[in-house]
């Protein structure tokens, strides 16, 4: 996995939530807080999703084959989808069927130490994860803002992580919230309705995650950065005059396909033209090292061809 991949991150994120989620069913098991078995659940499933992960970018590495020419990148775009599907069912749907059952059936906490602790150091926990993830993305997204990262990154791992590590804090401060209440009024019913907060938070997550990454499984282009220095490289203004047009598909977070129709002169004979073809994918490469496949056309540039749409 590249250094994009947030390897790093994933792996602190895997270690803090297989921790986190034994702490939190002890508590669950020893309180009957259900905002503590609810945390747990969604703890294991957290701590999945980064196993998924890192098993996405290991399949992703595969030699392109001859069934897969084009090579295994999207994998990761798959197992990220999975991720938001996992995050979905087990983690959001299952926090809200506890929240209504911890509703019609409230009971209160007994042992409140034990989930007021587990939460406390789960939060902190979260804290070194989320730290993790954002130093690694600091790293990548630039001078974009954070919205902009995540709907704009084509490696999907980071924007996962940041947005399970930021749904995980929360959902902790909406469980240590819940069980205060009931605890302070000794009703519990607010624990069952911190539990719902938790759920809606985690469906709505898990939503945002499957959209950004269906985009991707659809196949994306490249940025908008990138096509303006690929378009840049592939006119040298003297046997390639102009780009007629061109197209871009990420085949995988770390790779890039290039089709392009270029413009020569028409007195041009076959090996200038296929000397062309090979200085400019040299210079498509020096400029976007990410652009691996690239498919030139040449062709005779017409203006009024163009006007009509040809």
């Amino acid at each position: 996995m590249s250094a994009s991949g947030g390897t790093k991150a994933i792996v602190a994120a895997l270690c803090a939530n297989a921790a986190i989620a034994v702490a939190k069913f002890t508590a669950a098991v020893f309180s009957g807080s259900s905002s503590m078995m609810a945390e747990g659940v969604h703890s294991v499933a957290d701590a999945g999703n980064q196993a998924l992960l890192l098993l996405g970018g290991k399949r992703a590495r595969r030699a392109a084959s001859e069934e897969h020419p084009f090579g295994y990148g999207r994998e990761r775009y798959i197992y990220a989808f999975i991720v938001s599907i996992v995050l979905f069912s087990v983690g959001g749907l299952f926090a809200l069927y506890e929240g209504v059952e911890k509703i019609r059936h409230p009971h209160e906490i007994d042992h409140w130490y034990w989930p007021v602790g587990v939460l406390v150091f789960a939060i902190i926990a979260e804290i070194i994860s989320f730290r993790t993830a954002i130093k690694e993305s600091n790293e990548v997204r630039g001078s974009q803002s954070w919205t902009q990262f995540v709907r704009t990154a084509k490696a999907p791992e980071l924007p996962v992580v940041l947005l399970e590590d930021l749904g995980a804090l929360v959902g902790l401060v909406l469980a240590l919230g819940g069980v205060g209440l009931a605890l302070a009024t000794g009703d519990g019913v607010w624990d069952g309705i911190g539990t719902l907060c938790i759920g809606v938070l985690l469906v709505v997550i898990a939503v945002v995650l499957a959209l950004e990454t269906k985009s991707l499984l659809l196949g994306e282009s490249g940025s908008k950065d990138s096509v303006a220095r690929i378009r840049a490289a592939l006119v040298d203004g003297e046997t390639v005059t102009r780009v007629i047009h061109m197209k871009t598909l990420h085949l995988g977070p770390d790779e890039l396909l290039v089709a392009a129709k270029i413009a020569v002169d028409h007195d041009d004979d076959a090996a200038t033209v296929a000397a062309a073809i090979d200085a400019a994918e040299a210079r498509i490469r020096e400029a976007e090292p990410i652009a691996r496949v690239i498919y030139l056309e040449p062709d005779i540039y017409r203006a009024a061809g163009r006007e009509a749409g040809s």
